[in-house]
């Protein structure tokens, strides 16, 4: 299957202004109205790639996976059929609210759910940050990367790769206490080259994702938003720090859907994956990143 880049996210709040002004006022990026009472994230030259939904509950809802055409889409719903995996073609209806031409609706068996895509419509608007970010790294590689929750690990895994088409980058295992089991996140790549757009985490998590991330140009602008999270009494998920797999240079903060956001810069790009050798990493971070700051 040809997935491109994570095209989208979907994100669901019971206070819908909460999100427009964090989306604004600390990520630095533009927000317009839904039709349903949501709002729509734009951070390049997308109409969106944060879509907020107004819920019961605070949550993520859906990755949008991109397709680059018609004909990839088509082979990607052949794929579902031949590997018999229960899917949805979404109506025309949902689809204009998505702002794509059609999507193929599936669940992973960890119970995500993944939003396969083509042909995003275009508003022909620039992007103006409200904060005066010059830009988001997106483009080709898509928003950034979502890690996602998969209990039921090599189940979850296989489907990935088998038949969604992701392939491993990079993996992690690690202990949560000293007298408990190991714990798998494995990292993958699709068609681009971000070090990763999607990883999955071997443990449960309430709001449906343990984090997604987005990625600046210049650790100036990794430092401004890190004022603005504190300037506006946004949680700390965990402190600066640069990941020794992807060499992200970041900071989390809590999102007003309940999970993590990443924001970062410098992360490993890889334009030839066919010389890429996936490794094992024993420490997430080459320094920084204390995770315990988001636990009291």
């Amino acid at each position: 299957m040809d997935i491109r880049a994570l095209g989208y996210f979907v994100a669901q709040t019971d206070n819908v202004p909460e999100w427009k002004d964090y989306a604004e006022q600390v990520l630095g990026m533009m927000t317009s109205p839904t039709d349903e009472d949501g709002l729509y994230v734009k951070m390049d030259e997308r109409p969106y790639r944060m879509l907020i939904t107004k819920g019961d509950d605070k949550r993520y809802v859906a990755s949008g996976w991109e397709l680059a055409n018609q004909a990839a889409f088509n082979d990607a719903k052949q794929r579902l059929e031949e590997k018999s995996v229960a899917f949805e073609e979404a109506d025309k209806a949902f689809c204009r609210s998505r702002g794509v031409q059609e999507i193929l609706i599936v669940n992973d068996p960890a119970g995500n759910r993944h939003e396969l895509y083509w042909g995003h419509i275009s508003d022909c608007q620039p992007f103006v940050s409200p904060q005066g970010v010059p830009a988001f790294v997106t483009g080709d590689m898509g928003l950034g990367h979502t890690v996602l929750p998969a209990p039921n690990f090599d189940e979850t895994y296989r489907f990935l790769t088998e038949v969604l088409g992701f392939e491993l980058s990079d993996l992690f295992n690690f202990k949560p206490a000293p007298d408990a089991p190991n714990v798998r996140i494995y990292f993958m790549h699709c068609a681009n080259a971000r070090h990763h757009s999607l990883a999955i985490c071997e443990f449960p998590v309430p709001s449906g994702c343990v984090h997604a991330m987005v990625e600046v140009e210049s650790m100036t602008e990794v430092g401004r938003a890190h004022d603005r999270q504190q300037a506006h009494g946004v949680d700390l998920s965990a402190t600066l720090g640069q990941h020794l797999n992807d060499k992200m240079i970041s900071f989390y903060m809590k999102t007003p859907s309940g999970f993590d956001l990443e924001y970062g810069y410098d992360g490993l790009q890889i334009d030839n994956w066919e010389e890429h050798c996936a490794f094992e990493f024993s420490r997430v971070s080459l320094w920084g990143h204390d995770f315990t700051v988001g636990q009291k």
